[in-house]
């Protein structure tokens, strides 16, 4: 069996919408996750036509996800940080302490949509804070970083039902261990910004965290807790978060990039973070920290 699952922001799903895809699919009894906000009901095979239906209700602010009914619950978080777990990119901030923000940014976006090797346009943007006062790292966290709506909740419910969650980012450990308390991650793992003498040095601490060791953290994490791949619930929007999207049993693309987007099945696009609860089958009355 499949369970399709429909999510919007809270209040945009109307009950006709759901009852129309339901008979069209043929779908089971429809239930209610959250009301006017998230509805599921089970289909015995995929829909031929799920991408078109799919498209359409993007129109409308609706996210459309059609998965395995079995093992959907998953044990495990492993998550991207910038622009995932928080809405800011934070070289792209301490860029623009550092005056060159437009021109970081611009780098950034190419290597998020894939179009630059992940490991030289790091290095390429680090060099350009070369002489950034270490301390502007905490006024950037106080006063820049902000996190990505339904964050908490998504943390608080999994874990509250026994599942592990680890922060794992192509960003800086200056940033995720504080984001990481902050929600609750577990453990988190970044690159390292070097400093001497209060000032950044214009360098990234080797190896670099990039595609690759997000999936090393995927296959060594799961290890270490005697759980299978298809246990884990990963979540991220940049190329280089495909490896470990497309190896996770349920791999989310969230405000993706297009190219990120196209090789994901699950796509949240209108929903906050708290639509990856949704897709587990979590009521909102379940939901924790609310």
């Amino acid at each position: 069996m499949f369970t399709v699952t429909f999510i919007s922001k809270k209040g945009g799903l109307e009950p006709a919408l759901v009852t129309s895809v339901q008979s069209a699919w043929g779908g089971g009894d429809a239930v209610w996750l959250a009301l006017d906000e998230a509805a599921e009901f089970e289909v015995a095979r995929i829909p031929d036509n799920r991408w078109e239906v799919w498209s359409d209700l993007q129109d409308l602010g609706v996210d459309l996800v059609v998965q395995p009914s079995e093992g959907r619950r998953k044990k495990m978080l492993l998550a991207d940080m910038d622009s995932t777990m928080i809405q800011q990119e934070c070289i792209d901030e301490l860029a623009d302490e550092a005056g060159v923000g437009e021109r970081v940014a611009a780098i950034t976006a190419a290597a998020m949509n894939g179009e630059l090797d992940f490991d030289g346009a790091l290095r390429e943007r680090v060099e350009l804070l070369k002489g950034l006062p270490e301390s502007v790292i905490g006024d950037v966290l106080d006063k820049r970083i902000t996190l990505m709506p339904g964050g908490p909740v998504l943390l608080a419910t999994m874990k509250a039902h026994g599942a592990y969650a680890a922060l794992v980012s192509g960003g800086f450990t200056a940033f995720t261990a504080a984001i990481a308390e902050t929600l609750g991650f577990d453990e988190n793992r970044a690159n390292t910004l070097i400093a001497d003498g209060g000032e950044l040095t214009g360098e990234v601490g080797l190896p670099i965290l990039g595609k690759q060791a997000k999936v090393d953290a995927l296959e060594e994490i799961t290890a270490r807790l005697g759980i299978s791949e298809t246990d884990v619930l990963a979540v991220g929007d940049g190329a280089n978060d495909l490896g470990m999207l497309t190896r996770a049993g349920t791999g989310v693309a969230l405000h993706a990039k297009p190219l990120v987007a196209a090789e994901c099945d699950v796509r949240i696009y209108h929903g906050d973070l708290t639509a990856l609860l949704f897709i587990q089958g979590y009521a909102w009355d379940v939901f924790s920290n609310c």
